[in-house]
């Protein structure tokens, strides 16, 4: 489970750098951070419940 989530982090902070450095896909770049941001939250949240 870890790996896969480490394995979609690395994804969507690729899709952001893409996104961000291409002028005309800045909305590649918001979505890639949005889903970054989603994916860690939820890694954190099924961390943290594993551990009980």
């Amino acid at each position: 489970m870890v790996v896969l989530v480490v394995v979609l982090l690395v994804a969507w902070l690729i899709v952001s750098i893409i996104g961000f450095a291409l002028k005309g896909l800045l909305w590649l770049g918001l979505i890639g951070i949005v889903l970054f941001l989603g994916t860690a939250a939820i890694g954190a949240v099924k961390r943290k419940s594993s551990r009980r």
